[in-house]
């Protein structure tokens, strides 16, 4: 069964985590010292949240699929809808190691299909790296990746298969 992927950009771990704990009624499956994850079962949803952004608010949503199978049906939906689709493929992001791919609705807001399919020690590699923890107060984001991730678009938007 597919979860629904919320992550939302916050400026305060602590304030943050005491708030989302409080109206999930439980404390959150990942706890590192810039981001945060809650994978309910009612309702099913995986809820993440992490600092470092320039701007506070959703960062983006998503389907997380619970095979390569799902992931590929998603896939499929994601070329009906007709927008733009970037193949990330393989990818370490959010304290895992995933594969994914993004597209983007008529509103702008980015969605991710994606499986994971292991941990990672570190919140990201490639697009997605970011400095350690106890210097995120400072760091101004990826959030300019947008740009970069646009380039990807127009080259990929072409393919037709999920790279798993």
């Amino acid at each position: 069964m597919k979860r629904l992927h919320v992550h939302v950009r916050i400026k305060n771990l602590q304030e943050s985590l005491n708030f989302y704990t409080a109206l999930f009624g439980t404390a959150p499956t990942i706890l590192k010292p810039d981001y945060a994850k809650w994978m309910l079962h009612d309702p099913k949803v995986n809820f993440a949240i992490s600092t470092g952004h320039k701007e506070n608010g959703i960062e983006h949503l998503g389907i997380e699929a619970e095979s390569e199978g799902e992931l590929h049906e998603i896939y499929s939906n994601m070329q009906l809808a007709k927008g733009k689709i970037f193949e990330e493929g393989k990818s370490t992001c959010c304290y895992s190691k995933s594969v994914k791919s993004w597209i983007t609705d008529p509103q702008g807001v980015d969605w991710e299909a994606f499986y994971t399919h292991g941990t990672s020690t570190i919140y990201g590699e490639g697009i997605n790296a970011r400095p350690a923890p106890e210097v995120m107060d400072k760091w101004e984001g990826n959030d300019a990746i947008n740009g970069l991730t646009s380039e990807k678009n127009e080259n990929s938007a072409n393919e037709s298969s999920c790279s798993i």
